[in-house]
Protein backbone atom coordinates (compact mmCIF):
# COMPACT_ATOMS: atom_id res chain seq x y z
CA UNK A 1 0.00 0.00 0.00
CA UNK A 2 2.83 2.39 0.82
CA UNK A 3 4.53 1.76 -2.53
CA UNK A 4 1.24 2.19 -4.37
CA UNK A 5 0.64 5.51 -2.60
CA UNK A 6 4.17 6.70 -3.45
CA UNK A 7 3.68 5.74 -7.10
CA UNK A 8 0.33 7.55 -7.13
CA UNK A 9 1.87 10.73 -5.75
CA UNK A 10 4.79 10.44 -8.16
CA UNK A 11 2.44 10.15 -11.13
CA UNK A 12 0.45 13.19 -10.00
CA UNK A 13 3.67 15.20 -9.68
CA UNK A 14 4.84 14.20 -13.15
CA UNK A 15 1.45 14.88 -14.66
CA UNK A 16 1.29 18.34 -13.11
CA UNK A 17 4.76 19.16 -14.40
CA UNK A 18 4.07 17.88 -17.89
CA UNK A 19 0.78 19.77 -18.12
CA UNK A 20 2.52 22.97 -17.12
CA UNK A 21 5.20 22.50 -19.75
CA UNK A 22 2.75 21.37 -22.44
CA UNK A 23 0.87 24.58 -21.74
CA UNK A 24 3.63 26.45 -23.56
CA UNK A 25 2.34 24.94 -26.80
CA UNK A 26 -1.06 26.54 -26.38
CA UNK A 27 0.13 29.85 -24.96
CA UNK A 28 -0.23 29.22 -21.22
CA UNK A 29 2.15 31.07 -18.91
CA UNK A 30 5.03 29.12 -17.39
CA UNK A 31 7.90 29.56 -15.02
CA UNK A 32 11.52 28.95 -15.86
CA UNK A 33 12.86 25.62 -14.65
CA UNK A 34 15.18 25.92 -11.68
CA UNK A 35 18.57 24.21 -11.51
CA UNK A 36 18.76 21.52 -14.11
CA UNK A 37 21.64 19.08 -14.25
CA UNK A 38 23.07 18.26 -17.63
CA UNK A 39 23.20 14.72 -18.97
CA UNK A 40 24.60 12.97 -22.03
CA UNK A 41 28.13 14.27 -21.66
CA UNK A 42 27.05 17.66 -20.33
CA UNK A 43 24.67 18.50 -23.19
CA UNK A 44 21.25 17.38 -21.99
CA UNK A 45 18.75 15.26 -23.92
CA UNK A 46 17.80 16.38 -27.43
CA UNK A 47 14.09 16.18 -28.21
CA UNK A 48 13.12 15.92 -31.86
CA UNK A 49 10.45 14.68 -34.23
CA UNK A 50 10.71 11.78 -36.67
CA UNK A 51 9.75 13.26 -40.02
CA UNK A 52 7.29 10.45 -40.77
CA UNK A 53 5.00 11.96 -38.11
CA UNK A 54 4.34 14.77 -40.62
CA UNK A 55 3.64 12.59 -43.67
CA UNK A 56 0.40 14.49 -44.37
CA UNK A 57 1.92 17.96 -43.99
CA UNK A 58 4.27 20.08 -46.04
CA UNK A 59 7.47 21.49 -44.57
CA UNK A 60 5.98 24.87 -43.65
CA UNK A 61 3.09 23.26 -41.77
CA UNK A 62 5.44 20.83 -40.02
CA UNK A 63 7.78 23.56 -38.86
CA UNK A 64 4.89 25.61 -37.53
CA UNK A 65 3.93 22.67 -35.33
CA UNK A 66 7.49 22.16 -34.16
CA UNK A 67 7.83 25.84 -33.32
CA UNK A 68 4.64 25.75 -31.22
CA UNK A 69 6.00 22.72 -29.34
CA UNK A 70 9.49 24.22 -28.90
CA UNK A 71 11.18 21.21 -30.55
CA UNK A 72 14.43 21.79 -32.44
CA UNK A 73 15.52 18.55 -34.16
CA UNK A 74 14.03 16.86 -37.21
CA UNK A 75 14.84 13.55 -38.92
CA UNK A 76 14.40 14.44 -42.59
CA UNK A 77 12.03 12.44 -44.79
CA UNK A 78 12.18 12.53 -48.57
CA UNK A 79 8.64 13.94 -48.89
CA UNK A 80 10.08 17.15 -47.40
CA UNK A 81 13.44 16.96 -49.19
CA UNK A 82 13.39 14.65 -52.24
CA UNK A 83 16.40 12.48 -53.04
CA UNK A 84 17.01 14.34 -56.31
CA UNK A 85 17.05 17.79 -54.68
CA UNK A 86 19.64 20.13 -56.11
CA UNK A 87 22.34 21.70 -53.96
CA UNK A 88 20.43 24.98 -54.12
CA UNK A 89 17.23 23.30 -52.95
CA UNK A 90 19.11 21.66 -50.08
CA UNK A 91 20.57 25.03 -49.10
CA UNK A 92 17.11 26.65 -49.08
CA UNK A 93 15.75 23.70 -47.08
CA UNK A 94 18.32 24.17 -44.31
CA UNK A 95 17.76 27.93 -44.29
CA UNK A 96 14.03 27.31 -43.89
CA UNK A 97 14.67 25.00 -40.95
CA UNK A 98 17.02 27.52 -39.35
CA UNK A 99 14.34 30.21 -39.48
CA UNK A 100 12.30 28.00 -37.14
CA UNK A 101 15.36 27.16 -35.01
CA UNK A 102 15.25 23.55 -36.22
CA UNK A 103 18.18 21.34 -37.24
CA UNK A 104 17.86 18.43 -39.65
CA UNK A 105 20.11 15.88 -37.99
CA UNK A 106 19.55 12.69 -40.05
CA UNK A 107 17.75 11.34 -43.13
CA UNK A 108 15.32 8.45 -43.33
CA UNK A 109 14.06 5.90 -42.83
CA UNK A 110 15.13 4.79 -46.31
CA UNK A 111 14.43 1.29 -47.64
CA UNK A 112 17.32 -0.30 -49.55
CA UNK A 113 17.47 -3.56 -51.45
CA UNK A 114 20.42 -3.10 -53.81
CA UNK A 115 23.86 -1.54 -54.03
CA UNK A 116 22.67 1.31 -56.31
CA UNK A 117 19.97 2.23 -53.76
CA UNK A 118 22.61 2.24 -51.02
CA UNK A 119 24.90 4.43 -53.15
CA UNK A 120 22.05 6.88 -53.71
CA UNK A 121 21.27 7.05 -49.98
CA UNK A 122 24.85 7.80 -48.97
CA UNK A 123 25.25 10.42 -51.69
CA UNK A 124 21.99 11.99 -50.56
CA UNK A 125 23.10 12.10 -46.91
CA UNK A 126 26.44 13.60 -47.92
CA UNK A 127 24.80 16.35 -49.97
CA UNK A 128 22.25 17.05 -47.23
CA UNK A 129 25.14 17.38 -44.78
CA UNK A 130 24.13 14.87 -42.10
CA UNK A 131 26.22 12.12 -40.53
CA UNK A 132 23.41 9.64 -39.91
CA UNK A 133 21.17 7.58 -42.19
CA UNK A 134 18.18 5.73 -40.76
CA UNK A 135 17.51 2.77 -43.01
CA UNK A 136 15.95 -0.61 -43.59
CA UNK A 137 18.40 -2.59 -45.75
CA UNK A 138 18.08 -6.17 -46.88
CA UNK A 139 20.36 -8.34 -44.69
CA UNK A 140 22.45 -9.55 -47.63
CA UNK A 141 23.60 -5.99 -48.44
CA UNK A 142 24.75 -5.18 -44.90
CA UNK A 143 28.47 -5.74 -45.66
CA UNK A 144 28.18 -3.24 -48.52
CA UNK A 145 26.43 -0.73 -46.23
CA UNK A 146 29.33 -1.13 -43.78
CA UNK A 147 31.80 -0.38 -46.59
CA UNK A 148 29.91 2.80 -47.39
CA UNK A 149 29.92 3.82 -43.72
CA UNK A 150 33.72 3.69 -43.83
CA UNK A 151 33.98 5.42 -47.20
CA UNK A 152 31.68 8.33 -46.27
CA UNK A 153 32.27 8.33 -42.49
CA UNK A 154 28.50 8.35 -42.07
CA UNK A 155 26.73 6.29 -39.41
CA UNK A 156 23.88 4.00 -40.30
CA UNK A 157 20.98 3.19 -37.96
CA UNK A 158 18.81 0.20 -38.83
CA UNK A 159 15.19 0.70 -37.81
CA UNK A 160 13.23 -2.06 -36.05
CA UNK A 161 9.53 -2.29 -36.91
CA UNK A 162 8.06 -4.83 -34.51
CA UNK A 163 6.55 -8.29 -34.95
CA UNK A 164 5.23 -7.61 -38.47
CA UNK A 165 8.77 -6.87 -39.65
CA UNK A 166 10.28 -10.13 -40.93
CA UNK A 167 13.75 -8.57 -41.18
CA UNK A 168 14.25 -6.46 -38.04
CA UNK A 169 11.47 -6.94 -35.46
CA UNK A 170 13.56 -5.89 -32.44
CA UNK A 171 16.90 -4.51 -31.31
CA UNK A 172 18.44 -7.92 -30.58
CA UNK A 173 17.96 -9.08 -34.15
CA UNK A 174 19.64 -5.93 -35.46
CA UNK A 175 22.54 -6.26 -33.05
CA UNK A 176 23.21 -9.85 -34.08
CA UNK A 177 23.46 -8.72 -37.70
CA UNK A 178 25.83 -5.80 -37.04
CA UNK A 179 27.91 -6.79 -34.01
CA UNK A 180 30.88 -7.85 -36.15
CA UNK A 181 30.58 -5.04 -38.69
CA UNK A 182 32.02 -1.53 -38.64
CA UNK A 183 31.21 0.40 -35.46
CA UNK A 184 29.39 3.01 -37.55
CA UNK A 185 26.73 0.36 -38.14
CA UNK A 186 24.09 0.71 -35.45
CA UNK A 187 20.38 1.14 -34.97
CA UNK A 188 17.53 3.60 -34.84
CA UNK A 189 15.92 2.09 -31.77
CA UNK A 190 12.13 2.15 -31.93
CA UNK A 191 11.26 1.53 -28.30
CA UNK A 192 7.55 1.09 -29.02
CA UNK A 193 7.95 -1.54 -31.73
CA UNK A 194 10.52 -3.27 -29.54
CA UNK A 195 7.91 -3.50 -26.77
CA UNK A 196 5.28 -4.74 -29.22
CA UNK A 197 7.67 -7.59 -30.03
CA UNK A 198 7.75 -8.35 -26.28
CA UNK A 199 11.32 -7.13 -25.78
CA UNK A 200 12.04 -4.82 -22.84
CA UNK A 201 12.99 -1.39 -24.26
CA UNK A 202 14.79 -0.29 -21.08
CA UNK A 203 16.97 -3.39 -20.84
CA UNK A 204 17.72 -3.25 -24.57
CA UNK A 205 18.57 0.46 -24.40
CA UNK A 206 21.24 -0.33 -21.81
CA UNK A 207 22.34 -3.58 -23.46
CA UNK A 208 22.93 -2.05 -26.90
CA UNK A 209 23.81 1.51 -25.89
CA UNK A 210 27.01 1.64 -27.94
CA UNK A 211 25.11 0.87 -31.14
CA UNK A 212 22.03 3.03 -30.61
CA UNK A 213 22.51 6.15 -32.73
CA UNK A 214 18.92 7.36 -32.92
CA UNK A 215 15.71 6.79 -31.00
CA UNK A 216 12.04 6.80 -31.94
CA UNK A 217 10.40 7.98 -28.75
CA UNK A 218 6.90 6.60 -28.33
CA UNK A 219 4.63 4.58 -26.11
CA UNK A 220 2.29 1.73 -27.02
CA UNK A 221 -1.01 0.48 -25.69
CA UNK A 222 0.07 -3.15 -25.23
CA UNK A 223 3.25 -5.24 -25.13
CA UNK A 224 2.09 -7.39 -28.03
CA UNK A 225 1.60 -7.20 -31.77
CA UNK A 226 -1.82 -5.56 -31.60
CA UNK A 227 -0.50 -2.73 -29.45
CA UNK A 228 -0.63 0.69 -31.12
CA UNK A 229 1.16 4.00 -30.70
CA UNK A 230 -0.29 6.30 -28.05
CA UNK A 231 0.59 9.49 -26.20
CA UNK A 232 3.84 9.12 -24.30
CA UNK A 233 2.32 9.16 -20.82
CA UNK A 234 -0.56 6.77 -21.54
CA UNK A 235 1.08 3.49 -22.58
CA UNK A 236 2.69 0.44 -21.00
CA UNK A 237 6.33 1.58 -21.20
CA UNK A 238 7.63 3.15 -17.98
CA UNK A 239 8.80 6.47 -19.44
CA UNK A 240 10.35 7.85 -16.20
CA UNK A 241 12.45 4.66 -15.94
CA UNK A 242 13.36 4.94 -19.62
CA UNK A 243 14.50 8.55 -19.20
CA UNK A 244 16.53 7.52 -16.16
CA UNK A 245 18.23 4.89 -18.32
CA UNK A 246 18.94 7.46 -21.06
CA UNK A 247 20.69 9.61 -18.48
CA UNK A 248 22.56 6.61 -17.07
CA UNK A 249 24.06 5.64 -20.44
CA UNK A 250 24.74 9.30 -21.33
CA UNK A 251 22.75 9.00 -24.53
CA UNK A 252 23.91 11.70 -26.94
CA UNK A 253 21.59 11.10 -29.89
CA UNK A 254 18.18 12.61 -30.51
CA UNK A 255 14.98 11.35 -28.87
CA UNK A 256 12.62 11.77 -31.83
CA UNK A 257 8.91 11.59 -31.13
CA UNK A 258 7.15 9.43 -33.69
CA UNK A 259 3.39 9.72 -33.36
CA UNK A 260 1.31 7.39 -35.53
CA UNK A 261 -2.02 7.55 -33.72
CA UNK A 262 -3.69 10.52 -35.43
CA UNK A 263 -1.43 11.18 -38.38
CA UNK A 264 -3.82 13.56 -40.12
CA UNK A 265 -4.18 15.62 -36.94
CA UNK A 266 -1.06 14.92 -34.84
CA UNK A 267 -0.41 18.23 -33.09
CA UNK A 268 -2.33 17.56 -29.88
CA UNK A 269 -0.83 14.09 -29.45
CA UNK A 270 2.73 15.14 -30.17
CA UNK A 271 2.33 18.20 -27.93
CA UNK A 272 1.02 16.07 -25.08
CA UNK A 273 3.91 13.64 -25.52
CA UNK A 274 6.46 16.45 -25.66
CA UNK A 275 5.00 18.02 -22.54
CA UNK A 276 5.06 14.71 -20.70
CA UNK A 277 8.67 14.07 -21.71
CA UNK A 278 9.69 17.53 -20.54
CA UNK A 279 7.81 16.97 -17.30
CA UNK A 280 9.57 13.68 -16.68
CA UNK A 281 13.00 15.10 -17.45
CA UNK A 282 12.37 18.19 -15.30
CA UNK A 283 11.33 15.95 -12.40
CA UNK A 284 14.65 14.12 -12.76
CA UNK A 285 16.63 17.35 -13.08
CA UNK A 286 17.61 16.73 -16.71
CA UNK A 287 17.79 19.46 -19.31
CA UNK A 288 15.96 19.09 -22.64
CA UNK A 289 17.52 20.75 -25.65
Amino acid sequence: MINSRRQFLRNISLAATSVAIAGEVFGAPHKENVRVKESAGGKGLKLGVAGYSFVHFNLEESLKMMKRMDIHYLCIKDFHLPYDSSDEQIKIFHETLAQSNVKGYAVGPIYMKSNPEIDRAFEYAKRVGVDLIVGIPEPDVLPYVAEKCKEYNIRYGIHNHGPEDKLYPNASVIYNYIKNLDSRMGMCFDMGHNMRDQHDPIKDLIRYKDRIFDLHLKNVTMAEAKGTTCELGRGVIDIPAFVKALNKIKYSGVCSLEFEKDMKDPLAGIAESAGYFKGVTAAQGIQVL
